[in-house]
């Protein structure tokens, strides 16, 4: 195998399976493997990762800041199509695989190298993304997918890999779930979280505090947005990045943006997973709030009816392919006029919108109102629903 790959490029989170992939791409292939870690959110756990690459033995690291790319041009966009996957899921994860994927492809070419590798399993989705994302952009490009391929197929038998090569890793057999996290969301699968009725520790929680150890009192916010996109928090402007940094905190002190879930994975089997999406439960509610004064009725239920096309191309890895790009460029028409500002109250688990006013609002008190007024004659509703009715009344008759 040494002598049909000659440089790989592994997609390498420092966590128990790329660490163990690095030692093992690199003992099988006998090349020159560079780890490229993408750093979207997850400051904490990037510290340590050049030096864990270094003594796996990596030939070269790459560690990229991505994550005002991360928000500005994959979150952001995603939230201006209210995307979600079966009603639940803020498609953390999915939207983070692109965009490591196509940074992937950039080092591959800069460094000469004819591979790429990742550490998704065999089952799961990210496999798909990331293969997906990297044919798109080289269709020559080749592929190594360890899970795939070796026999170390279970989690334990990766942690004794680790143990007897001295690699060192995170995961222990005390919390042997696999995490991951952004700036986004953290996310939680695999262990004792297979069982979906067993309840996830509760010492799990990262980003969020329990509901019940929320404080008291609510806390009222202000998000400000500029067709589609939030830019500022209480009338202060914010780089992408920082906002959903603030937002995070904000909403995760609140104990806002937990979900647990069992999804419906892309190759045909359900998955439980349990998320953390604080700040992004937030900024969708404010988001739809926003659109509900600036859309027009039609545009906005043509753009509903495709959130779920949209999502699922999403989840399933097709951020780069021409569907999507179509749907995207449909999604930023409709929020040209998507600004302005809503206010919200933040309290124990819950996200509540207190109101919303923007300078291009088409909602309008004089014909809402309940109380009287000279710009709507309510007689003109007597033959609009007469027409309405006239199908279901000869429907009734045929069947006399």
């Amino acid at each position: 195998m040494s002598d049909s790959i000659n440089k790989i490029v592994l997609a390498y989170s420092g966590g128990l399976d790329t660490s163990v992939i690095l030692k093992w791409l690199i003992e099988t292939y006998e090349c020159d493997v560079i780890a490229f870690s993408a750093n979207i959110g997850q400051d904490d756990e990037v510290e340590q990762i050049k030096e864990n690459a270094i003594n796996t033995g990596a030939s070269k690291v790459y560690i990229d800041d991505l994550q005002e790319t991360f928000v500005k041009d994959y979150v952001f966009p995603a939230f201006r199509a209210n995307a979600i996957y079966e009603g639940q899921y803020l498609l953390g994860t999915s939207l983070a695989r692109p965009l490591i994927a196509k940074r992937q492809m950039e080092i591959a070419k800069i460094e000469g190298a004819d591979a790429v590798s990742h550490g998704a399993t065999g089952k799961g989705n990210d496999q798909v993304r990331f293969e997906l994302s990297y044919l798109a952009i080289d269709p020559n490009i080749k592929i190594v997918a360890p899970w795939r391929e070796w026999d170390l197929n279970s989690r334990s038998a990766l942690m004794a890999f680790a143990e007897q090569h001295g690699i060192k890793v995170p995961t222990t057999h005390a919390k042997p779930y696999s995490t991951d996290r952004n700036l986004l969301h953290i996310s939680f699968e695999g262990g004792q979280l297979e069982d979906p009725w067993r309840q996830p520790p509760v010492d799990m929680f990262t980003m969020t505090v329990s509901p019940q150890d929320a404080p008291d009192e609510p806390e009222i916010i202000e998000i400000t947005f500029e067709q589609g996109n939030p830019v500022a928090i209480n009338d202060e402007n914010m780089s992408p990045s920082n906002f959903l940094k603030e937002l995070n905190r904000l909403a995760g002190r609140h104990g806002i943006g937990r979900a647990d879930i069992v999804e419906n994975r892309f190759v045909g089997m359900k998955s439980r997973g349990v998320y953390e999406t604080p700040g992004g439960t937030v900024l969708r509610t404010a988001h739809m709030a926003m659109e509900s004064i600036t859309m027009d009725r039609e545009v906005m239920h043509l753009r509903d009816s495709l959130i779920p096309k949209y999502s699922e191309l999403v989840y399933y890895g097709f951020w780069f392919s021409p569907e999507m790009e179509l749907l995207q460029n449909m999604v930023d028409q409709t929020q040209k006029n998507v600004s302005g500002k809503v206010r919200l109250e933040l309290y124990k688990g819950n996200c509540m919108v207190l109101g919303r006013k923007s300078d291009l609002s088409i909602y309008s008190e004089d014909f809402a109102t309940f109380e009287d007024d000279a710009v709507y004659r309510q007689k003109d509703a007597e033959g609009f629903i007469r027409l309405n009715a006239l199908r279901l009344r000869i429907r009734k008759m045929m069947k006399r």
